[in-house]
């Protein structure tokens, strides 16, 4: 039999899911003097005016607001994004998760990657302490002048495009912008990741295309909730109820809590899965 070491990946969303709330709302919002509901609710205007995406308006708003006033210091750049980031605030027991999970995976036989997925800024992103945990990072970006200076959006993310790189991880083609490979045909066989062996966690509906697909396709989805705030375990039941996801817990990433427990179940599930496949393939080999 193969003694090859089969890859899993565990997706996740960002805000919400790792992260309390949106990271826009930790440093950059602040830093233009208005609330973030004024924010928000300037983004859904602006959608609503122009019929366009919700997204390309907060990407479009967030230069905006920064070459409005020069005198408030607000920045559009690679490193001011990074410095944004420092403010991030992740929920508890997310800094140790990522090696536990790895090394669990890693006694079972799997190679567990970790992919981002998310509708947020990924230079944010790449700017927090768990950045380097993830083999990619798919997020809406921006392109950048030769100063660094933000002026277009590169890649805007939302919740139906955050699927096509849910076939990236599962295809192997993880660049951005190869159209034709992740469009090329490939059979289930060949592909290094196969949905079987994937996991999504994810907070909300922006995230249902992507808990779907991969419930659908043989993987599991997991819905998270912020502790102890009103009508967040309200919007993950009804995730579960209305057949969006397998299953859901509080976004606490300690270990021992329910959702180390599951995603340590189901690595275990993986795991077996993948032995008894190979013992099938064995025995038609003879």
């Amino acid at each position: 039999m193969s003694r090859k070491r089969p890859r899993m990946a565990i997706c996740y969303d960002f805000d919400g899911t790792l992260a309390p709330g949106n990271m826009q709302e930790y440093d950059y919002i602040p830093r233009l003097k208005i609330t973030s509901q004024n924010f928000w609710e300037q983004v859904r205007q602006r959608a609503v005016e122009q019929e366009a995406d919700e997204i390309l308006s907060y990407m479009c708003l967030m230069l905006e607001k920064a070459n409005a006033d020069k005198s408030q210091g607000i920045r559009i750049t690679k490193q001011a994004f990074a410095d944004y980031a420092q403010k991030v605030t992740l929920y508890k027991g997310v800094d140790e998760w990522f090696p536990r999970i790895n090394e669990y995976g890693r006694q079972r036989g799997l190679n567990v990657e970790h992919y981002i997925i998310s509708s947020g800024i990924r230079e944010m992103i790449a700017g927090t302490s768990i950045a380097k945990e993830f083999t990619k990072i798919y997020a809406s970006s921006f392109m950048y002048d030769q100063n660094g200076v933000a002026y277009w959006p590169a890649l805007a993310v939302n919740y139906t495009t955050k699927t096509q790189f849910l076939f990236r991880i599962n295809k192997g083609f993880l660049n951005e912008w190869d159209n034709a490979g992740i469009n090329s045909y490939l059979e289930k066989s060949q592909r290094p990741i196969p949905f079987e062996r994937m996991i999504y966690i994810g907070d909300g509906y922006s995230d249902v295309p992507c808990m779907r697909l991969v419930k659908e396709q043989g993987g599991t989805s997991i819905a998270v909730y912020k502790p102890r705030t009103k009508g967040k375990r309200d919007i993950a039941e009804k995730l579960l109820s209305e057949g969006r996801v397998d299953m859901f817990a509080a976004a606490d990433y300690r270990k021992d809590k329910m959702l180390d427990v599951m995603v340590k179940g189901l690595i275990d599930r993986i795991a077996a899965d993948y032995q008894v496949n190979e013992l099938k393939e064995a025995c038609r080999s003879k």
